[in-house]
């Protein structure tokens, strides 16, 4: 005859329930403690989500272009293929003689 000894993993950091604990926590309310938590996540206006996206075709001639545009510094290229300006690390030239970066040759 062969005993099999199974052994259950302990959490010794973790705090201790008593008997009054462990009875309240039926499944019900657990669930929906876990809900109440999603929920809280989820709330969201909708109103001020919507205005964060730009759709295709929006007119944007009222927007002002809040960017700092630096002219090509004497280390980078434009590339011949894709028109981005790279940094001369990414500098391969074509059969043509023209400069073109990696991603592009």
């Amino acid at each position: 005859m062969r005993s099999v000894i199974s052994f259950m993993a302990t959490d010794y950091d973790a705090p201790r329930k008593n008997d009054e604990d462990i009875r309240s926590d039926s499944i019900e309310e657990l669930k929906a403690q876990r809900n109440q938590r999603q929920a809280s996540q989820v709330d969201e206006d909708e109103a001020v989500a919507a205005d964060s996206f730009e759709l295709p075709g929006a007119d944007l001639s009222n927007e002002e272009l809040s960017v700092r545009v630096l002219p090509k510094q004497s280390d980078e290229f434009t590339c011949s293929e894709c028109f981005l300006v790279r940094h001369r690390s990414q500098l391969v030239m074509n059969e043509d003689g023209n400069p073109v970066c990696r991603d592009c040759a």
